[in-house]
Order: C-alpha cells, then structure tokens, then sequence
C-alpha cells in the first residue's frame, strides 16, 4: 500500500511538473451583466433599453447582434466606443474597463457621417491627422486605404458626389485609418441596395482577411449576419437581453444558395421571430 501510494504521489508530480497550458488571452470585448437605462425627461419610468446582458468577443472574431427594433443593439455598440456607460455591469476592450472613446476602437455608422467639406483623402486622413501622424505616413496609409476600398479615382471628390456604396467605403476607410483593434458598425449597409450592399458584404470580408480585426456589427438582416458572422448574438425584444448566441461555422467564401447556410438562417429566424419570444 505505501509503494502504491508512493508511486501514485511520484506520478502526480510528474505530471504537474510539466508544461502548464497558457492561459487563454483576454476577450477583445467583454459585456458582464450590462443594463442600461434612459430617461424621459419627466415623461414617465425610464426605458430600461439592456437588462443584465452578458457575452465576449475573441480577439480577430466577427460577432453580428441581430433583433428588434429597439432591443439596444447599437446601444451595445455605443457602450464599447465609450460613447455611454452603463447603469449596471461592466464593459471592457482590449482587457480594460471602457470609460470613454479612444482610437483603438473605431466606428461605422449607418450614414457615413462624412464630412462635407472634406473630400475623400481628408475625410480619411481625419483621425490620422488629429493623432498627431508624420505626414508622409499618412499619405501611406491613406493611399494603401484608396486602393483597398476601390476609391482609386476619387481621392479628391467630396461626399455629395460619390453613390451611396461609395461614401460607406469612405465611412469604411476612415474607421480603418488608424488601425483599431475593435471594428463596431452600427447597420452599416442598411441603406445600399441590395447589389452595393453584397459588394460591401465582399468588401470587408477581403479587408479582414488581409488584417482580422475584432468586429462587432448591428444589422437587421438575418442573412448578412450569417454571411459575415463567426458567431450571432440574437437579443430579445426591449428590453434587450440576450436570447441565443448561434455559431456559424459554415466555411468561407460562403454562398448563400446552400443548403446550410440556408438552414442557419432559418434557424436564426425563428429564435429572431417576435412570436418565439417568451
């Protein structure tokens, strides 16, 4: 029994005498028990827009927040920019609590929101330049940027006169000008049709596989986010919690004639399905 016990003890410390594991790196963005509130103005009880939401994004993954209107899926997105806080809860980037903006995380809106008297190569260099950036590097970087977002052409146009798709490829651009680890857009191609919004879908899967940063990304469009997504967080009706997280591990490019990507959204559809909702 004592060379048994022996025995048993000199294995143990063989075995943690070893390589230990490392550790596995700390989420991109990380929602802990997130709510938050708005108030009315004297209009009544505030709406309680998230209620105890709770999910990571690995570094390098696409993660798409699909539900209803109003479930707070862009106030999410608002939350990691720094652009609110949260009543309750914590979020946190790049393994620090998020207190407010800051060019590691950068941001896409639905409207482009370029500015009118800037054309393409300014409004691109925007960030650049109030960072203080040498201006050679910034005519690299904004050149590298033209040629990748085939704006190649318009460098000196301004946004009244380039097509919707073309001033979301700005809007685009310029998020990407400084090189944010986090990439959050708000419904970015919601208002392309359907053939410049494919394009766009294209065009920034091309960019992060030239470059895979974090991405967190609003859209109504069940089928864009299985398109894009490694993974969907589908939120319940406000106030918004989270109802299903769906991986999507269907191989890329990915085509949305088969049958799997088909099933995936189907499936998304029903968890998405206000009917479904308990």
């Amino acid at each position: 029994m004592a060379h048994a016990t022996a025995t048993r003890r000199t294995t143990e410390q063989a075995v943690s005498s070893g390589p230990r594991p490392e550790p596995a790196p700390p989420a991109a963005v990380s929602f802990s028990l997130v709510t938050k509130r708005f108030e009315r103005a004297g209009r009544g009880a505030p709406v309680i827009a998230l209620s105890e939401v709770s999910f990571d994004v690995a570094t390098s993954e696409l993660v798409c927040l699909v539900g209803p209107s109003g479930c707070g899926k862009s106030t999410l997105l608002k939350l990691v920019a720094g652009l609110a806080r949260p009543d309750a809860g914590e979020v946190t980037a790049l393994g620090s609590h998020v207190t407010g903006p800051h060019p590691d995380r950068g941001m896409v809106f639905q409207d482009h929101a370029l500015f009118p008297w800037l054309d393409v190569s300014r409004n691109i260099a925007f960030g650049l330049e109030i960072a203080g950036r040498p201006r050679a590097a910034i005519r690299e970087r904004v050149a590298r940027l033209v040629a990748i977002t085939g704006l190649t052409g318009f460098e000196r146009a301004y946004p009244h006169e380039l097509s919707g798709g073309m001033r979301q490829r700005v809007g685009l651009a310029r998020a990407l000008a400084t090189r944010p680890s986090v990439l959050l857009m708000d419904e970015p191609f919601a208002a392309l049709d359907a053939f410049t919004r494919a394009e766009m879908q294209e065009e920034l899967g091309a960019l992060r596989r030239d470059d895979p940063f974090t991405t967190l990304f609003v859209t109504h469009d069940v089928e864009e986010a299985v398109y894009l997504a490694d993974r969907i967080v589908v939120l319940s009706s406000r106030p918004g919690r989270l109802k299903a997280i769906v991986p999507v591990p269907l191989p890329r490019p990915r085509r949305r004639t088969d049958l799997a990507f088909q099933h995936l959204r189907s499936q998304v559809l029903d968890l998405y399905d206000r009917r479904a909702q308990a």
